[in-house]
């Protein structure tokens, strides 16, 4: 139930508080009542669903009943080849304990919030782990998605739901499986087959009145259906300002309207630092990175900050879960698909191309900042950073929202953010890179092209570089000539779903001191801690996985916490 922005009765008790309203929150909350605690959650926003109300919703956890019924693997096998990749693509980074936490109970907590919630999910069947080459990787996908949802269930509460960062018109749901073929237009027969089937599910769902939502917003008001009907009190507008610490144990939180007392404890789930200056000058040395973050907007750092007055240890607070962006006049663009269709390239201010234009987002970003891990580390040796197409790219494929053949705004042209000209050269002198550069790079890649093999940076031999291509186009999806004019060169930023680094946890999400000792009464999950995932990104939805996990894992420990003579 929601309750009234600011209105709070002061000196209450629960046996846990949670700070949070996203995915991390509404586990460790739905859990936790249902093992018998009494729970509120805190959301300083407005609005409730936090970054994962903005998100694509997929949901990365190996061996769940979802993917089970639509992939049929054995789940035995299954988990034990996600504990190999999960191993292999974090490297020195790998928590063994917190992954194998992640593998072994993650099925176990997904079928819970499922069993719980309204949450109900699918295969996306194709849409590849980020690194499937690697030892235990899936080219087929291990991410499912939330089915569309008719936020009628939730009844007025639908009100105060975060929106998706898109704004799509009512019953418009377009889901991940959708986009892959939206962004290739009429190039394939599944292209407008996709078409006629979202304009169908529109249809339908205005026939029967429903309010159907999707992709992030269908699965946080699946989740909210169970926080409605457990009762759990959600308290809009009401900011974290502090922890309260009782001989070392966190026993409360402090806010604007009056503390509230937890005896069990107290659950840190509202997010990173996406859109704190201060943070992100200290530690990504780009306080204008805030600008290019979809996360949401009361991401600063509360959880974080307040976590480390107690003790806590932080890390990774160098990175984040990159998202190459266009600057466009409304907000970023995430530019997922665009960096992968055939007859584009991305350079730098030297006019040459650095990478793999096709690599999963969060490698595309390291690689703008010259290959290390985040912004805080070095020079950015890559930016600014240049996405160059030709006027048969813009004719096939969707860019940024755009069909093909139709005019790019010319708000778009007039910010700087696109940028179009009749030949490479009088490109090259309006970007400020060299010209002959330029032209340089593009005749060497149309050579691949041709040949189908990028001998440079090997773009096209990945099966996740092919997802987001053109399979019609020949020999290679992920590789076209660009030769015909005009030109264009979309900038590209290094944006963001959310911030990586935040405070030390175990395999109970239990927050954890430098010297790795457990801070009673305090746990954290989400962005708001330190990214099981390292430095890497195993695959779609391995953000919001997580959360889900460490959420549920954190919930048992606290119901067992309550059962100790010491917390009644």
């Amino acid at each position: 139930m929601l309750i009234p922005r600011g209105v709070i009765a002061l000196d209450e008790t629960y046996d846990v508080v949670v700070v949070g309203s996203g995915a991390a929150g509404m586990s460790t909350a739905i859990t936790a009542k249902q093992h018998g605690l009494s729970v509120v959650i805190l959301e300083k926003a407005a609005q409730w669903g936090g970054s994962t109300a903005r998100s694509g919703g997929g949901v990365w956890i190996p061996g769940n009943h979802f993917l089970a019924q639509s992939s049929g693997e054995s789940s035995t096998e299954e988990l034990e080849d996600a504990r190999t990749y999960l191993r292999h693509i974090i490297g020195p980074f790998a928590a063994t304990d917190r992954i194998d936490a992640y593998i072994d109970r993650g099925p176990e907590a997904l079928k819970f919030l499922a069993d719980n919630s309204a949450l109900n999910l699918e295969w996306v069947r194709g849409y590849s782990d980020y690194f499937p080459e690697a030892p235990g990787g899936r080219p087929g996908g291990r991410s499912c998605e939330p089915k569309p949802f008719d936020a009628r269930r939730l009844g007025s509460d639908v009100d105060t739901m975060a929106p998706f960062y898109t704004k799509a018109p009512m019953n418009v749901v377009v889901k991940q499986s959708d986009y892959r073929w939206l962004s290739t237009g009429l190039r394939h027969w599944r292209g407008p087959w996709h078409m006629f089937r979202i304009g169908a599910r529109t249809a339908v769902a205005k026939l029967r009145r429903q309010h159907l939502v999707g992709v992030g917003s269908a699965l946080v008001a699946s989740l909210f259906v169970g926080i409605k009907e457990a009762g759990i009190p959600v308290r809009l507008g009401t900011a974290l300002r502090e922890l309260v610490v009782t001989d070392g144990r966190v026993t409360g939180v402090i806010t604007d309207q009056g503390t509230i007392t937890a005896r069990c404890g107290v659950m840190i789930a509202c997010g990173g630092f996406d859109h704190n200056a201060q943070m992100r000058e200290k530690y990504h040395r780009e306080p204008a990175g805030a600008q290019w973050s979809i996360g949401a907007t009361s991401n600063t750092g509360d959880g974080i900050l307040a976590a480390e007055t107690t003790g806590a240890a932080v890390s990774l607070m160098d990175d984040a879960w990159w998202a190459p962006s266009i600057p466009l006049p409304k907000g970023p663009w995430f530019a997922l698909a665009e960096r992968s269709l055939p007859r584009s390239i991305l350079v730098n201010s030297r006019g040459r191309r650095f990478m793999n234009e096709s690599l999963p987002y969060v490698e595309a970003t390291h690689q703008m900042f010259g290959g290390r891990f985040g912004s805080g580390t070095g020079p950015a040796e890559n930016l600014p950073a240049w996405l160059i197409f030709d006027q048969t790219y813009r004719n096939r494929y969707t860019f940024a929202g755009i069909t093909g053949r139709a005019p790019l705004p010319r708000s778009w042209l007039n910010s700087g953010a696109i940028i179009k000209a009749d030949s490479i050269a009088e490109l090259a002198r309006t970007i400020g890179v060299p010209a002959d550069a330029l032209e340089s790079t593009i005749g060497r890649f149309n050579e691949f092209a041709r040949t189908g093999r990028d001998e440079d940076f090997h773009r096209g031999e990945s099966a996740y570089d092919h997802y987001y291509g053109d399979i019609t186009n020949k020999p290679n999806p992920s590789l076209g000539e660009l030769s015909q004019g005009p030109f264009y060169a979309a900038r590209i930023v290094p944006g963001d779903l959310g911030t990586k680094g935040g405070i030390n946890t175990d395999a109970n999400a239990r927050a954890l001191r430098p010297d790795g000792s457990v801070i009673p009464g305090l746990y954290a999950a989400g962005n708001a801690s330190a990214a099981l995932m390292g430095h890497t990104y195993a695959g779609p939805g391995a953000t919001i996985g997580p959360a889900l996990v460490f959420g549920y894992l954190a919930a048992l420990d606290l119901t067992a916490a309550a059962a100790e003579p010491a917390h009644p």
